[in-house]
This record gives structure tokens, sequence and C-alpha cells, in this order.
């Protein structure tokens, strides 16, 4: 977990987030185990009621799941549901404002398909591909 705290939202809503990104991005998986609160603690140097609070609202979500004795764990099927529901959150509230620069601007479908390739191609070289 690369982590740099900003001053926009709470320690714990943004360490929320950063393993809702992982979900994401396919470094954490249905079935994986999360980092301990202690071992996030300390390499962050945050109160583990902080990283519990941020882990909490994960399994409120119902994207992780507390197993007794042993940690927390990623919900079997949270990651395609939320990719789902991130895909939906996109197309509804994201989207219309991409589409309407598209539009101010005159890109051309094929000005925007060089565009996708282009960044499609920097994140494979990265190894960052997602299919």
């Amino acid at each position: 977990m690369d982590l740099k705290w900003n001053d926009d939202l709470p320690i714990y809503r943004q360490l929320r987030d950063r393993v809702v990104a992982m979900m994401l991005e396919g470094a954490l998986n249905d079935g994986d185990a999360l980092p301990s609160v202690r071992n996030v603690a300390a390499e962050y140097r945050l109160n583990p009621l902080t990283v519990l609070k941020g882990y909490q609202e994960l399994v409120d979500e119902g994207l992780v799941e507390k197993k007794r004795g042993r940690g927390m764990f990623v919900t079997e099927g949270a990651c395609k549901q939320l990719l789902k529901d991130e895909r939906r959150r996109f197309i509804e509230k994201e989207w219309p404002l991409v589409a309407a620069t598209i539009v101010r601007l005159g890109l051309s479908t094929d000005d925007l398909l060089q565009a996708v390739d282009a960044t499609a191609a920097e994140q494979k070289r990265k190894g960052k591909s997602h299919d």
C-alpha cells in the first residue's frame, strides 16, 4: 500500500479508498487477506483505531469480512461487484461531464480512440493492463 495523506479527507477514509483502489487494480482479489491492522498502523504511524475504522467501513459495505482470529479478507464477489458499481457511477456521474467536454472541444471518435490506445499501451508498458 503506497499512501500519501491529504488534508481533504479523514485518514480512515483515505485508507478505505486505497484498499478499494487495490481491489479495482487487481492487487487484492476475492479471498485475499488485508494487511493486518497492527502492521498498517505501525508502517504508516497511525493509531490502530484509525486503521480499524477504515477497515470497518469496508466490512459495512460488504467488501471485506472479518474472520475471527485470522484477520480481514476480501469477500467473495466483492471485486466484481465493486467494478460493476464503479462502472455505473462513472457512466452516471462522470461521463456526462466528459461527453460535454468532448463535444465542446470538437474531438472526433478517431481522436478519442487514439488517446485510449496510447493510454492502454502506456499502462501495458508499466504492467497495469486490465481486460
